[in-house]
């Protein structure tokens, strides 16, 4: 009946990892309430970062200013300032990244102005507002995750040395297998549920920020007035990027420059 000690591994291994997985869901979806972000119209800084966290910020920026003929990004991947006077704050870090020359590969402008005082600030209002999940819960929501799929497959584990156990265990086979897909079953289901019910959120947006983001999305379509563009690049990122110059300056952006 060693067969049994597997099963109470499993069901304990299981049980413990949903659970945790629960609890930091719970905790997650406590900055959820009925007046977070009621009246509140998100920037386009904001629907960015909730979109895609403080890399899209920067690529927005970038965006932004290159459309105003401000910063030239070239196809090559270069960024080239134009007007040096930065209008707000995420501005002045892009032109601080590029730094004195006034010119710099894209990809360390992209990383150094998404990790700025700038964008940490913003993102600090934003979990005060309860529109952003706190970065603590999503290292917890995602670990929980993880942890829950180790657990099935610890779970495929035991079930299979119980089935190879040698000797009469003192149950059919196929009946051993039926115990061990209880707690199978309970891990993949929480994952599942995980998928629907915690994903939408977990990285950067709470429910709140989600529903903003998801009514700023139907507005934004890529076409219209310029605002509507840059929208529609804070929500969806740079594959919404209509100039084919400009989506190739990014589409350099993390390849080495050759001499």
């Amino acid at each position: 009946m060693f067969w049994v000690l597997l099963l109470l591994l499993a069901w304990a291994v299981a049980g413990t990892a949903c659970i945790r997985l629960c609890l930091a869901a719970v905790r997650a979806a406590a900055v959820d309430t009925d007046d977070a972000g009621r009246g509140h119209d998100l920037t386009l800084y904001e629907a960015a970062f909730l979109s895609g966290g403080p890399a899209r910020v920067a690529d927005v920026t970038l965006v932004s200013m290159a459309r105003q003929r401000r910063l030239l990004l070239a196809h090559t991947g270069w960024a080239t300032v134009v007007d040096p006077r930065g209008r707000d704050e995420m501005e002045r870090s892009v032109i601080g990244a590029i730094g004195p020359e006034g010119q710099s590969r894209i990809a360390p402008v992209r990383a150094a102005a998404a990790t700025a005082d700038a964008v940490r600030g913003l993102a600090d209002r934003l979990v005060s507002a309860g529109l952003a999940v706190p970065d603590g819960e999503r290292t917890t929501v995602a670990a929980g995750v993880r942890r829950v799929r180790a657990a099935a497959l610890a779970v495929l584990a035991l079930g299979a040395s119980a089935l190879l156990l040698p000797g009469p265990t003192g149950m059919p086979r196929d009946l051993v297998a039926l115990w061990f897909a209880l707690p199978l079953a309970l891990t993949l289901s929480c994952l599942a549920i995980a998928r629907v019910e915690i994903h939408p959120y977990s990285r950067w947006a709470s429910p709140a920020g989600q529903r903003l983001l998801g009514a700023l999305a139907r507005r934004a379509n890529g076409t219209g007035d310029d605002r509507t563009y840059l929208a529609s690049v804070a929500v969806r990122g740079i594959r919404a990027i209509g100039e084919p110059d400009l989506r190739a300056a990014f589409a350099h952006r993390d390849q080495p420059w050759r001499d």
